[in-house]
């Protein structure tokens, strides 16, 4: 017989509590940048977190794996951060991003121990573009989140020029209005803002306006800073030109008071300035991620005149395996602004076809749509887009029809309102007003409410404009990003399309 010898039986209870530590959210983490801090998928840190909402905050308590501090993963600004999705392997990966296996784990050496694991987060070069990038929002409802109904101080800044309008004159003042764009365009936007706030005291936000007519003229904003104390108000919209909000910034730059830009891109981004018209950069990169993100595309071409060669040529960049078209050029060299028809059809492929245009040439759109129109058809779907919708894609000769059986894509900064179901506000500026809100009113609107609901969420602007928080409203969306040294800018836009004659916002 052999004994096998009888040891004690020692029962260890390790307290689960050691693996697991809480954790701060700090400004602008959102899920996936705690996941990526702490190694984790986002699926992880939810199933560590059940109750854990939908937008992170900062100052949200999450639980995280109890790591030494040392082996916590730093975001870095100069690269890009892509989330792995269902089933995605290195080859699929290689297709979408361009970069091989080895490449990816130099970049993530933990990838040689893990593999790719659903919902990973994975560094890549800053140069990387492609729709599922992680951007980490959520379309927010900023009236379910009201926690500061203090009196907001709100300034107003636009060129109204009353020193020209003889109020003694009412046919001459409506003649002024006109013809005056910056009087038209100030009393259209300063419409939205007063609709603004009536539907903030709505919600139980009450406001303390201050209008300020700069006259368009930097002399006099330089009189209203003399003339008045800024550092007590929560937010200054306008002034709406370029010199004269130069010169208002950079004064409320030394009381850190927001100052918001409503319709260009100012010249500087200071740290206290929100620039609310996203760069054309954001434009480009809204269609060329809705493009990659179409896993059902078999072919992009890309056309163009000679004047847009540059940017032919970084389509081709992010589309390596596009065909490429440049109108044609007449006997003196200059470019005559048509495709031939035989050309079109030799660059188009069974399946469906992306093809970028990129003119702002009437010429050349007529002649494009008519033979993409003409080619378009159940073997060969096509599908027109361009980066820049110019005015040339509206001249009158340019047909809506082809447009619209080419379900005709571009970017934009807004959309337009459904007159056919209009919204609260629409009925009430028309009951108010007696017309329907043009897009300057409407973008008054959407601004004014945004800061509005913005503020009362948070303790000001700055805490309030979180880069994974988007809202939005008639026309218009926000959602700001900080630049490392400077300000805020929106970095959000709409993918829109010509369908049955309309106009509609393209989702995938």
């Amino acid at each position: 017989k052999i004994r096998i010898p009888r040891y004690k039986t020692i029962i260890s209870t390790a307290a689960l509590d050691n693996t697991i530590k809480t954790y701060t959210v700090l400004p602008k983490e959102g899920k996936w940048r705690v996941a990526y801090k702490f190694g984790i998928t986002v699926d992880e840190l939810e199933q560590l977190n059940p109750n854990m909402s939908e937008v992170l905050q900062p100052g949200d308590i999450v639980n995280v794996p109890n790591i030494d501090t040392k082996e916590e993963k730093p975001i870095e600004d100069n690269f890009n951060y892509y989330t792995v999705l269902k089933s995605e392997g290195f080859y699929r990966l290689k297709v979408k991003l361009g970069l091989t296996q080895e490449q990816l784990e130099t970049l993530n050496p933990n990838l040689k121990e893990t593999g790719l694991v659903e919902g990973m987060v994975l560094k890549v070069p800053e140069n990387i573009t492609v729709g599922t990038l992680n951007e980490d929002f959520q379309n927010v409802n900023l009236t379910k989140k009201l926690e500061n109904l203090k009196t907001k101080r709100i300034a107003v800044m636009l060129p109204f020029q009353l020193q020209k309008i003889d109020t003694d004159s009412i046919p001459e003042a409506k003649d002024l209005i006109k013809s005056n764009k910056l009087l038209s365009v100030s009393l259209d936007f300063q419409s939205g803002v007063l609709m603004a706030l009536d539907s903030a005291k709505h919600l139980g936000i009450s406001t303390n306006l201050k209008v300020f007519d700069t006259r368009n003229q930097i002399s006099e904003v330089s009189k209203i800073i003399e003339g008045n104390d800024f550092s007590e108000y929560d937010a200054v919209i306008g002034p709406i030109m370029a010199t004269n909000f130069e010169r208002m910034a950079s004064e409320l730059k030394r009381q850190n008071v927001p100052i918001i830009s409503p319709l260009m891109k100012p010249e500087n981004l200071y740290d206290n300035v929100f620039q609310t018209i996203p760069t054309d950069e954001v434009l480009v990169k809204k269609a060329i991620d809705f493009v990659k993100a179409d896993a059902s595309k078999t072919n992009v071409v890309i056309i163009s005149d000679e004047l847009n060669r540059n940017k032919s040529n970084k389509l081709k960049a992010e589309f390596v395996a596009a065909r490429q078209l440049f109108s044609k050029k007449n006997k003196e060299g200059k470019d005559a602004y048509y495709v031939n028809y035989a050309d079109i059809s030799d660059v188009l492929s069974p399946g469906k076809n992306y093809v970028f245009l990129e003119t702002a040439n009437a010429g050349l759109v007529m002649s494009v749509t008519n033979s993409l129109n003409s080619l378009n058809g159940s073997s060969k779907q096509v599908i027109l887009i361009t980066t820049n919708k110019t005015d040339a894609f509206d001249y009158e000769h340019v047909s809506n029809f082809h447009l619209s059986n080419l379900k005709f894509h571009y970017p934009s900064i807004n959309k337009t309102f459904n007159s056919e179901n209009p919204s609260s506000f629409i009925r009430n500026y028309k009951r108010v007003y007696g017309v329907e809100p043009n897009k300057y009113a409407v973008r008054g609107f959407d601004l004014t409410l945004d800061v509005l609901l913005r503020l009362a969420s948070e303790d000001d602007l700055y805490k309030a404009s979180s880069s994974d928080v988007e809202t939005e409203y008639i026309e218009n969306k926000f959602r700001y990003a900080k630049k490392l040294f400077g300000g805020y800018f929106n970095e959000s836009v709409y993918m829109l399309r010509y369908n049955d004659l309309l106009i509609e916002e393209a989702k995938q």
